[in-house]
């Protein structure tokens, strides 16, 4: 491996097995040679936001290492995406997986299909929360604390923190 980058990799779903969708998600990007999950949050429940007329969905973030530059780790990520059915239908619209690079190392990245950090990260409280739980101290782009970025958004109150089924601790990670 060369360089180790670090990466926040925010991860939904909100068709089908949600949890599944999400495990095996997580199960395919362990199982790569170049990546190496790091740190994850817990998974909540989150109204939809833009298209409203779908389920909630599933959310959660986590850190990993790479050896994979962006763009590269960008294919591996929309490479799962599509072995787990995800079709780019409606913006914003139902997904059964959707995985978004949120930071890169602190890079600043714009291209076409990559633009990090992630554009909108900081008006969503489904990437904000989850976010303040494995960086609790993070300064964002722009350079708004976390917690004061979160007490600015309306939408908080549509995040919650979920449980599995089979009442599992509800404070513990996901897949952990």
């Amino acid at each position: 491996m060369g360089n180790l980058n670090s990466a926040v990799i925010g991860i939904g779903s909100n068709i089908g097995d949600r949890y599944r969708h999400i495990t095996s998600a997580m199960k395919e990007l362990e199982q790569h040679p170049e990546i190496t999950i790091e740190k994850k949050s817990s998974i909540y429940e989150t109204d939809p936001v833009g298209y409203t007329e779908q389920e909630a969905f599933l959310n959660a973030v986590f850190r990993i290492t790479t050896g994979l530059e962006a763009v590269a780790l960008l294919d591996v990520l929309q490479g799962v995406e599509h072995e787990l059915g995800r079709r780019r239908e409606i913006r914003w619209g139902p997904r059964t997986i959707d995985l978004d690079i949120l930071l890169y190392n602190d890079e600043n990245i714009e291209l076409e299909r990559l633009i990090v950090p992630h554009p909108r990260m900081h008006e969503r409280s489904f990437v904000l929360i989850p976010l303040k739980e494995i960086e609790p101290d993070l300064v964002l782009p722009g350079g708004c604390r976390i917690d004061d970025c979160i007490q600015d958004l309306s939408d908080k109150e549509g995040v919650r923190k979920w449980r599995k089924s089979s009442g599992a601790d509800e404070s513990a990670p996901f897949g952990s």
